[in-house]
């Protein structure tokens, strides 16, 4: 019975004869590059192919310091390094050392050379460069008709601004004659007199690309009046064209997004615009009516009618609050008056009283003295015949004739005698 390997073993074996191979252990590979993936690990992976044939390819990040371009999809490149079995897959793969660009070198010496004698007469300056149009109506393309490019472009111009015309210039954009193609293109497209201009094609090797690295494209670019923006390959292709442009754009479909103004974004920005310029006039009005308004209150307020309404409305206060201190006075001094009265009054009564008993106490005293009531009590007045009364016996003589008045009458009568007292002598001095 025949021996028994486990898969491990199998690739195990596989892989010494690999290992022992020289050839394998030191070869360059030519091929275009097919699939390539930069890995986040700094790893390159990549396929190298041909008509009906494919080799896996990896460059581990320690080996990518020697490489001087960006390896893309269409290059045709030359890779040198060992075929090796990947163990855990059984598959075998190149592991590259080094990459270069095949059949390039030539072409890559004539590219810095003529890039270098472009940038030293001046033509890669940016005072050179036209700005491109903000908004244009006539986009020129000088590209291949068929083909992703022209499909691009038109598509994004379309969508971004239906208004704007596309002239297109079917130019040979490789090989042979290529050059002059393109040339007469932007020639063509400048005597047309087209708003901005995108002059490309899309990406391959350099040997593809060649065309936009020639002098009389770069100079055809330079020299033209309308500004024209490259287009020329992938992100990380880069021609001569691209440092001669007024604008380079890493592909076609970004140079429609930078020739046409997208017309949508246009319109918002301009209903944007209206709602806040409406919006400021709306605060500018306001506010100058709110300023008017003052001012108007201001000169309301300062009016001669005004000042006089005021002054006749504080005379009217001044009056009321007058006569309403005046008959504020008038109450508190008919109080007072009352008060003033009741007092007098009071001290009337009392004087009256006071006055009374005294006239009461002098009444009584003068009743006390009163002939009458002396008559009352049996008294009567004595006079002569002259009517002088007589109230000394001493100054009657005997014989005189004398009216004696009673209570009830008079009596005259005749003085027969009479009869002194000893208090005669205090009277005599009396006539």
């Amino acid at each position: 019975m025949a021996n028994v390997y486990s898969v491990s073993q199998v690739n195990n074996y596989i892989k010494n004869m690999f290992t022992q191979d020289f050839l394998l252990q030191g070869l360059s590979v030519q091929g275009e590059v097919g699939s390539c993936k930069y890995h986040s690990s700094g790893h390159i992976y990549f396929t190298l192919k041909e008509k009906g044939a494919a080799l896996s390819c990896v460059m581990f990040a320690g080996y990518r310091k020697g490489l001087d371009f960006t390896l893309s999809q269409g290059q045709q490149v030359i890779v040198s390094g060992s075929v090796e079995v990947y163990e855990r897959d059984g598959t075998y793969q190149l592991y590259a050392r080094r990459i270069r660009q095949a059949g390039s070198g030539r072409l890559y010496e004539q590219y810095e050379a003529l890039k270098k004698e472009l940038e030293e007469m001046g033509m890669f300056d940016s005072c050179y460069k036209q700005p491109i149009p903000c908004f244009i109506r006539t986009l020129g393309v000088v590209t291949a008709p068929t083909g992703a490019a022209v499909r691009d472009i038109i598509q994004i111009t379309q969508r971004r601004n239906p208004f704007v015309q596309i002239i297109l210039y079917p130019a040979q954009v490789q090989g042979e004659g290529a050059a002059f193609s393109i040339v007469n293109g932007i020639h063509a497209l400048e005597e047309k007199g087209v708003d901005a201009m995108i002059v490309g094609r899309g990406g391959g090797s350099i040997e593809d690309l060649w065309a936009f690295n020639e002098r009389i494209v770069a100079e055809a670019v330079f020299h033209c009046s309308v500004p024209v923006i490259s287009a020329v390959g992938h992100e990380t292709d880069t021609t001569i064209i691209d440092f001669v442009s007024d604008l380079r754009a890493p592909t076609p479909s970004a140079a429609a997004e930078l020739a046409v103004y997208d017309a949508g974004t246009y319109l918002a920005s301009l209903e944007s615009a209206e709602a806040q310029l409406t919006g400021r006039m709306r605060d500018t009005i306001h506010r100058y009516r709110a300023a008017a308004e003052y001012r108007n209150q201001v000169l309301k307020a300062r009016h001669p009618g005004a000042k006089l309404r005021e002054q006749r409305t504080r005379l009217d206060y001044v009056r009321e609050q007058l006569d309403a201190r005046m008959e504020e006075d008038l109450r508190d001094n008919r109080r007072r008056l009352d008060a003033q009265s009741e007092q007098l009054a009071d001290l009337m009564e009392h004087k009256m009283i006071r006055y009374r008993n005294r006239l009461d106490v002098q009444v009584a005293a003068l009743k006390g003295l009163s002939p009458l009531d002396k008559l009352r009590q049996g008294l009567c007045y004595v006079t002569d015949e002259e009517g002088h009364a007589v109230r000394y016996a001493a100054r009657v003589k005997t014989g005189q004739t004398i009216s004696l008045q009673f209570q009830d009458g008079r009596v005259n009568a005749k003085v027969l005698g009479k009869e002194l007292e000893d208090v005669g002598e205090r009277f005599g001095s009396d006539s």
